[in-house]
């Protein structure tokens, strides 16, 4: 008989998977590698379930897969330019990640870490990490945590925290990819309310490089619902990078009572409303998805699954001037980001 021995992770030990559920029936499986989101299954009023997330067939595909599906970001999600920034007259050199670029925290960020397990019931689970000083090219002893809860109202709330113990920008989020038709149907049959006033422009690597633009009159005006599909692809600013890949700054300006986005699922059975305290949400239509590593099947294709990441605009260290809070973490300042995805079914 052969011995069947797990995959272990590139620490030599066992990736650990968690499961929250709520008496709605709501399942969300997680893992501690990257604190990472592996599943979200929503039951619906005719009895199905509906699997809600992008994800892979095993634990150890998360490794392979360059989509970042469902990690939690950080220290820096999104995209510095050219990889360095200046902060308090001090010039920091950070490793690059997308050609001259570092895109998500470096090549070895926080979602290519084992997170520690803090505590853990049926309902949360709490995860910590320690980024030390010099980490990916930032300064300072970072302390971040990772709070994943799961509502009797159907919530994904995600909390995170950081401290340090000298200044630095951060900036984490998780990159959950959603299709809300069961992974089956090409995202750009969704419908999208995103309800901001002004998006940012970027060139062919994702870099800002005009300043914040109103949504008025363009492609990227989602404040009334519509299709992903209506005007996909119309503009320069959209076909610059095959699609949507933009940071939208937000109306609610990070009251997270008040609702950043809706989407509804193609079938319009089910419906997923975003709450923020951060001031952007980057929109992707999962333009570069093909070849990624997929659960039931082979991999996924391009727009089948679409993200909405909540953070600040994309290289904020370098742009202090634009209209959200400072990026920066200090010493004594605690950094807190919260967003909830909510799902609501409809018969």
């Amino acid at each position: 008989m052969l011995n069947e021995t797990p995959t272990l992770a590139p620490d030599g030990l066992p990736y650990r998977l968690l499961t929250l559920r709520n008496s709605a029936g709501m399942v969300v499986t997680l893992m501690d590698w990257g604190a990472t989101l592996l599943s979200a299954r929503v039951p619906m009023p005719d009895g199905s379930v509906r699997e809600t997330l992008l994800g892979c067939a095993s634990p150890e595909q998360y490794i392979t897969q360059a989509a970042y599906l469902g990690a939690s970001v950080g220290r820096y999600a999104n995209r510095i330019a050219k990889s360095r920034f200046v902060l308090d007259g001090v010039s920091y050199p950070l490793l690059s990640s997308q050609g001259e670029n570092q895109l998500h925290g470096g090549p070895e960020g926080f979602d290519k870490r084992r997170w520690q397990i803090v505590q853990q019931n049926d309902g949360e689970v709490l995860f910590s990490l320690d980024s030390p000083d010099g980490d990916q090219g930032f300064p300072g002893n970072l302390v971040a945590t990772a709070r994943f809860r799961l509502t009797e109202d159907n919530r994904i709330a995600i909390e995170y925290r950081a401290t340090t113990d000298k200044a630095c920008p951060v900036n984490m989020t998780n990159h959950a990819y959603f299709n809300l038709d069961g992974n089956q149907c090409d995202v750009r049959q969704h419908k999208l309310q995103l309800l901001a006033d002004d998006y940012l422009p970027v060139d062919e690597m994702g870099i800002p490089y005009q300043g914040l633009k109103s949504v008025s009159g363009t492609s990227f005006d989602f404040r009334a619902a519509k299709p992903v599909a209506q005007d996909f692809l119309s503009d320069d600013d959209q076909r610059k990078v095959k699609g949507y890949d933009h940071a939208f700054l937000l109306q609610a300006q990070g009251d997270v009572q008040q609702p950043a986005a809706h989407v509804w699922s193609a079938d319009e059975k089910l419906q997923m409303t975003v709450y923020t305290t951060a001031p952007a949400l980057q929109f992707y239509s999962g333009n570069y998805l093909g070849g990624t590593p997929a659960r039931a099947h082979n991999e996924y294709s391009d727009w089948q699954g679409l993200a909405l990441e909540s953070e600040f605009l994309p290289d904020s260290p370098n742009h202090t001037e634009w209209p959200q809070p400072d990026c920066v973490l200090r010493p004594g300042e605690e950094y807190v980001s919260v967003t909830e995805y909510q799902f609501i079914p409809h018969a």
